[in-house]
């Protein structure tokens, strides 16, 4: 698949995670997928999507242990 449609598809699953935050997990990990699969392809991860990802991980994280 070429970088730019996954591209594509990473932003939607983006507009996903805005617009059905319940399923926030689910489409986090589509996102990690898509993400593996540009590493796989040998593309370059945008620095923004992996920080964003590595966002929704701490604060999925968070979420199941609160911080104390």
């Amino acid at each position: 698949m070429a970088f730019e449609a996954l591209k594509t598809q990473v932003y939607m699953i983006l507009d996903e995670i805005a617009a059905r935050p319940a399923d926030r997990h689910i489409l986090q990990e589509s996102l990690r997928e898509k993400l593996a699969e540009l590493s796989a392809l040998g593309l370059p991860l945008p620095e923004d999507l992996v920080r964003l990802e590595a966002e929704l991980e701490e604060s999925a994280a968070d979420r199941i242990y609160p911080p104390t």
